[in-house]
């Protein structure tokens, strides 16, 4: 081995040494986030007062629902306030996408690639992110939910919605990055909205399978947001039961899954 070549190895012996633990990087990332939010508070209004509108403005242009033959409950709040709680947790992800993109574009983003750090804590801190800024509509739709009537759910009922609302954020963040780290841009956020949108309105959002019809009710059968909001609803409809909670379960974690590989796939385009 030559003098040149070993110096090199100990070189990246030395770097590989020095990487910063992952948790650390993902923990600055959420703080850098938390610091951002509250220097400018009205980046929290889409994702607090939007679900709280679609809530009332849902609850009174679909109230007549409720007497319909066969549906899950009489008092319709408990059929939109889980929906706006989901809803908010979906608007977390838009919030992550402007962030990177806006990193992308003044090169805040390059700079974190070239700090001694794992990859993979460039996409586990803004889903982090996700995660927590979905709990800001959590805490504020509820209250007033059950203020203007909602039955309470249970603990199990809350634990659902909770689960679902953190799954909801991680997926709605992964596919604002996965875009995001495609067209590298803050326009790109246009095409991460209409996918949300679209996602959440051809779904049992507004009503259930069984006054659908055409290709409506097809695309919501097969969506599988439906199978989420069914889970997160079943302790404002009725108790909490292993059968509507397993197809949520089962879809949450194949969109995360498929999702994640996205993202992933789209920071390699970065990285190029």
């Amino acid at each position: 081995m030559t003098i040149a070549s070993s110096a090199s190895t100990k070189t990246g012996r030395l770097a590989l040494s020095e990487r910063i633990p992952l948790v650390p990087v993902v923990r600055a990332l959420v703080r850098r986030s938390l610091v951002a939010i509250t220097r400018t508070p009205s980046a929290l209004a889409p994702i607090l007062l939007m679900p709280i509108f679609f809530m009332i403005s849902f609850s009174g242009s679909y109230s007549a629902i409720t007497r319909i033959p066969g549906f899950p409950t009489d008092n319709i709040y408990n059929w939109f306030v889980p929906y706006a709680c989901v809803q908010g947790a979906a608007f977390s992800g838009i919030g992550v996408g402007f962030t990177t993109a806006r990193d992308l574009e003044n090169g805040f983003f390059d700079r974190l690639r070239l700090a001694p750090s794992g990859r993979p804590a460039l996409i586990i801190g803004p889903l982090g992110i996700s995660v927590i800024r979905a709990s800001f509509p959590f805490v504020t739709v509820l209250p007033i939910g059950f203020l203007l009537g909602a039955d309470f759910p249970g603990f199990g009922g809350l634990f659902m919605l909770a689960m679902v609302s953190a799954m909801v954020s991680g997926i709605s963040g992964l596919w604002a990055l996965g875009v995001v780290f495609r067209l590298q841009s803050q326009r790109s956020l246009g095409l991460v909205q209409i996918g949300i949108f679209s996602t959440l309105f051809l779904s049992i959002g507004q009503v259930p399978l069984s006054v659908m019809d055409g290709w409506l009710h097809g695309a919501a059968r097969v969506n599988p947001t439906t199978n989420l909001l069914r889970m997160a609803r079943q302790g404002f409809l009725e108790g909490v039961t292993w059968e509507m909670t397993w197809p949520g379960l089962i879809a949450g974690i194949a969109m995360l899954s498929l999702l994640g590989l996205f993202a992933i796939t789209g920071f390699r385009k970065v990285e190029k």
